[in-house]
């Protein structure tokens, strides 16, 4: 994966609330901090101090708490024998707030989200939301559903004619190889034959091996899926089931990808030069409260 000098001393941020899910997505996230080469940086969010509240009444407990979780967090990465350099903050505020700012000086910024219980078909939380709209990098929602984190299972992403898909799938190439996996791509391009010759019927067929177990039993199978900015909006709104032949399952991590330089910026500008001018992008209101 090809770093600038400025790229190379950003962080891969995780968010750490002492749950469990964020202990998934500290571990996931370490295979992203050795490959770059950058710090693996823990961040607790407490609750901003009210105005009126005297700093004598500043609850002790919020703090010890704030630090057992990055302590749990931290040694859970040691554990794992991998040659990282662990950061640990405690910021207060509000924790959409926190990780969209932390994210202007992030190479990624991680968050774990369970999905179990009675609201185990909601996709994420409104911290996870919130990102996917309005983070300055890389977004990975990691889902473990409860279950113990593996890394076996595809890569998936999907090949469209969006102006950012060759980001999507490079770095669905990159995962796979980080992660040692094999990668599924599935291809819904519009720019193609197909569209050439509207009078001919075309029926298109992807043949590769497990393929029919993939399409079978989908759940078990993909362990991460790569998007890119078009399904931003869908992640944030909360509407997977139905909507993307990746994101229909709720124990599924995703890798929400943004082009990070001018210059690959301008590359994906000229690649969505031939699409309709009537594509529409997904367009975010700023944040309120922040």
């Amino acid at each position: 994966m090809v770093m600038t000098q400025l790229e190379r001393s950003k962080p891969v941020v995780v968010g750490i609330d002492g749950s469990q899910a964020a202990i998934d997505a500290a571990t996931w996230a370490v295979a992203e901090a050795v490959s770059l080469g950058v710090p693996l940086r823990l961040v607790h969010v407490s609750a901003a101090k009210q105005a009126r509240r005297p700093p004598a009444e500043d609850r002790p407990w919020d703090v010890e708490r704030a630090e057992s979780a990055l302590y749990r967090a931290e040694m859970t990465v040691h554990d794992m024998g991998r040659p990282v350099q662990v950061e640990t903050a405690i910021v207060r505020g509000r924790a959409d707030c926190v990780l969209i700012d932390e994210s202007h000086r992030a190479a990624m910024v991680c968050v774990g989200s369970e999905g179990k219980g009675p609201c185990a078909r909601m996709p994420l939380g409104s911290t996870a939301a919130a990102l996917a709209q309005h983070a300055h990098c890389p977004v990975a929602i990691v889902r473990s559903g409860g279950a113990p984190q593996t890394d076996s299972g595809w890569i998936a992403a999907v090949q469209n004619d969006e102006p950012d898909n060759d980001a999507v799938v490079h770095r669905a190439m990159e995962e796979g190889r980080l992660r040692r996996a094999p990668v599924l791509l599935i291809d819904r391009r519009v720019d193609s034959w197909v569209r050439r010759y509207p009078d001919v019927h075309v029926q298109t067929v992807a043949t590769r091996q497990g393929r029919t177990r993939w399409m079978e039993n989908p759940s078990d199978s993909i362990q991460l899926a790569v998007v890119g900015r078009a399904d931003a909006e869908h992640v944030a709104r909360l509407v997977w089931p139905d909507y993307h032949p990746l994101l229909g399952d709720a124990n599924r991590s995703v890798l929400l990808v943004r082009p990070r330089t001018a210059a690959e910026v301008d590359h994906h500008k000229q690649l969505g030069d031939r699409l309709s001018a009537n594509t529409s992008r997904p367009k975010f209101p700023p944040l309120r409260g922040c």
